[in-house]
């Protein structure tokens, strides 16, 4: 068995994105060169690590276990990498933090900004997932760190408090619910919204609380951020649900009425997560204690 770190690397992407040619354009390799690796990956130990179908790919047995002994090697060289970097200029630590939608676009960019500037040795590997799969890839130690919605379990992880998040209905002045003296979540399920991108985090939460609901969201129009959603119901498109923090930020709150939602769902915390404070590399440890006091 010759595994190097570039083929654990590639398995884990590959499980990460659920299938091969998204898992090699994350580890920078061609097609044909991922698919070389893998198949000597499975040849010198004659076992299946994946299964194949139309929908991309999927763990065996096997590559389960495989997957967890690559996480813990990669973790470990990590650690070894950041340990001897005062020792070899320009060797590099990298740590892997996921994120709610709220958290990456309202509450991180300046904090990892300041950290990067302060830290020129380490590198930060940052992906959006909604919460519950956030916690799950802590869980294999496929993270360092998280951000998660305090509405997910975390009772086998170690958190503190990172932000109050409460999320608001947003809607044009002249909207039919505008003149209502109380608005829930089931009442604009009857009317258009204003939603972000499908694979958002925020945008997944949504739907499965309208599937809670009995009933789906009417999507009429997408938009990639915030603000073009805030925009977009300023000119009459439709309702939305965006975070109070966007709200305040965004330039178009002159133009919408917002109001608070009652749901116990919308109260949301943010909460900074880990697997094992104690078992986090000193750079990963930095980044959390940073992201405590910002």
């Amino acid at each position: 068995m010759h595994f190097d770190l570039t083929d654990l690397r590639l398995y884990l992407n590959i499980l990460d994105t659920g299938n091969i040619t998204a898992g090699a354009a994350r580890s920078h390799l061609s097609l044909a060169a991922a698919s070389a690796r893998i198949r000597a990956m499975e040849a010198s130990l004659g076992v299946e690590f994946l299964q194949r179908n139309r929908r991309g790919v999927s763990p065996t047995p096997a590559g389960n276990a495989l997957a967890r002994h690559a996480r813990v090697l990669l973790q470990q060289a990590e650690r070894m990498q950041q340990e001897l970097a005062e020792y070899a200029q320009g060797v590099k630590g990298q740590v892997r933090l996921l994120c709610n939608t709220t958290a990456i676009t309202e509450y991180l960019p300046e904090l990892l900004a300041d950290f990067l500037h302060q830290h020129p040795n380490l590198d930060i590997e940052l992906q959006e997932l909604p919460s519950a799969r956030i916690t799950h890839a802590l869980r294999q130690g496929a993270a360092d760190l998280g951000i998660v919605s305090d509405a997910v379990d975390t009772t086998d992880l170690q958190t503190r408090a990172f932000r109050d998040d409460p999320l608001v209905l947003i809607m044009p002045f002249d909207h039919p619910l505008a003149s209502a003296a109380n608005v829930s979540f089931t009442d604009t399920l009857r009317h258009d919204y204003v939603g972000l991108n499908a694979n958002s985090a925020l945008a997944v939460y949504l739907e499965e609380q309208a599937l809670h609901a009995g009933s789906r969201m009417q999507i009429r129009i997408r938009a990639d951020g915030f603000e073009g959603v805030m925009r977009m119901v300023a000119r009459g498109a439709g309702l939305a649900i965006v975070p109070l923090a966007a709200v305040e930020r965004g330039p178009a709150t002159s133009s919408i009425l917002r109001v608070d939602l009652q749901e116990p769902w919308a109260q949301r915390k943010l909460l900074l997560c880990a697997r094992d404070l104690t078992a986090l590399p000193a750079y990963a440890m930095a980044l959390f204690q940073a992201l405590t006091l910002g």
